[in-house]
């Protein structure tokens, strides 16, 4: 995950606050936000979550998402054959496999389901903690077009 420092900045300014004011309403220091905005450090997953509802934007505002991921789980496409397909047999833009295969869900779960499924990988694939996983997927999923 990387936080885009640029992204910071700008939404911080956007709301005419200041790296003090920003700082004071995170109960963190002025350095802290300093360091983020120049990418010399990055906040943790939660501390993001934070940050994106002191600044009243989606977490996904503050993550160097790539532009192509699955609307259902998160899971950036990094390969062929990793999207779903529609009924008609046509490639699903916005769907991987796993979840949407023939225009359909291939599960029927809810969001906590899908979570407690996904943090374990994406835990192992980033190098973090199933909670921080969770923690992440839960801020991202419901901004997806299967939850949202």
């Amino acid at each position: 995950m990387i936080m885009l420092k640029d992204a910071l900045a700008r939404l911080r300014r956007e709301r005419g606050l200041t790296q003090e004011e920003l700082a004071r309403r995170l109960y963190i220091t002025r350095q802290a936000v300093s360091r983020w905005e120049c990418g010399a450090t990055e906040p943790g997953i939660d501390m993001l979550k934070l940050i994106a509802r002191e600044l009243d934007v989606p977490v996904t505002a503050l993550l160097d998402m790539p532009e192509h991921y699955c609307q259902s789980c998160g899971m950036v496409f990094t390969a062929p054959g990793q999207h779903g397909h529609e009924a008609d047999g046509s490639e699903a833009e916005d769907f991987c496999r796993w979840c949407y295969e023939g225009g359909y869900y291939t599960d029927d779960v809810t969001m906590d389901e899908m979570i407690e499924d996904c943090a374990p990988r994406m835990a192992e694939a980033m190098g973090w903690t199933v909670d921080e996983a969770a923690s992440l997927l839960g801020a991202v999923l419901p901004t997806l077009r299967r939850w949202a």
